[in-house]
């Protein structure tokens, strides 16, 4: 069975470059959707508090059939519940949910700066990250400035940044801030939500190697050093997603997407001025 590479975080630990994101897939879909991704090689699974399925992700989980320590699993502190002893009480509950006793990575959802707890959160997660619960910690969302005051507060980095990316958005400057400081680049919304498929560029590539536009979008997500959560309900979308390790785009390839980059191609809120 073909296995995803993998990344090393800068706290030692390993997390496969490919996993699947179950954003919007409610409870009784995401047990489907998880044991079949996890029965065609993905071994990492992407889900949220926030997102209403994590009971499902667990049952997927267990239902694959695939050991949980062979699994990479991730969960996220929701917005209402930022703040120190409320991050503790969140987990747990996820963990509940999830029916598991740890994760191997919890993520600061989004800054929510409004509340002013992001770096109170943080604190949360680096003590959190003692107790063996959460083996590695990150955060979701974070621009620039949010990333500098938490590291500034604590001296620790975060080991990933998942944010939107896809050929229309692709962040490159919080990118270099990332790779300067170790963090490796997560994609959320790799597949731009699906309005990157019909692009004519993407079409032209995915006609010459004989993929799929998605397969194409996510090869380039890879061969760019990111790392990449598509998300789907569908068993065939599913396995066609994860069937990227038998090609690799080309120079040429690679600069007609890299040139699709738009500073206007954000297609989700904006972290500097959310308001939930």
């Amino acid at each position: 069975m073909t296995t995803a590479p993998t990344q090393t975080f800068h706290d030692g630990y390993t997390i496969p470059q490919i996993g699947l994101g179950v954003w919007k897939t409610p409870d009784d879909v995401a047990v489907d959707a998880v044991a079949t991704a996890l029965r065609s090689g993905y071994r990492h699974i992407d889900t949220a508090a926030i997102y209403g399925n994590e009971n499902g992700v667990g049952e997927g989980m267990r239902q694959s059939g695939v050991e949980r320590k062979d699994i990479f699993l991730t969960t996220k502190l929701w917005n209402e519940d930022q703040g120190y002893d409320s991050a503790f009480r969140a987990l747990d509950a996820s963990l509940d949910r999830l029916g598991t006793d740890y994760v191997d990575l919890y993520l600061i959802h989004a800054p929510s700066a409004f509340r002013g707890k992001y770096v109170e959160s943080w604190k949360a997660l680096i003590d959190i990250q003692k107790t063996g619960k959460a083996r590695s910690i990150g955060v979701s969302n974070f621009t620039t400035g949010f990333l500098n005051e938490i590291i500034d507060a604590t001296g620790v980095v975060p080991v990933i940044n998942q944010i939107e990316l896809h050929p229309k958005f692709q962040q490159r400057e919080l990118r270099a801030l990332h790779e300067k400081l170790g963090i490796i680049t997560q994609s959320w919304s790799p597949l731009g939500q699906g309005q990157q498929l019909d692009n004519p560029v993407i079409a032209e590539i995915a006609k010459r190697y004989g993929k799929t536009p998605a397969q194409i979008i996510i090869r380039w997500h890879l061969d760019s050093g990111l790392n990449v959560i598509p998300k789907s309900v569908t068993a065939s979308r599913i396995i066609e997603n994860f069937a990227v390790f038998d090609f690799a785009l080309d120079a040429e390839a690679m600069a007609a997407i890299n040139a699709l980059d738009d500073a206007g191609g954000r297609i989700g809120f904006d972290p500097a001025t959310m308001t939930f």
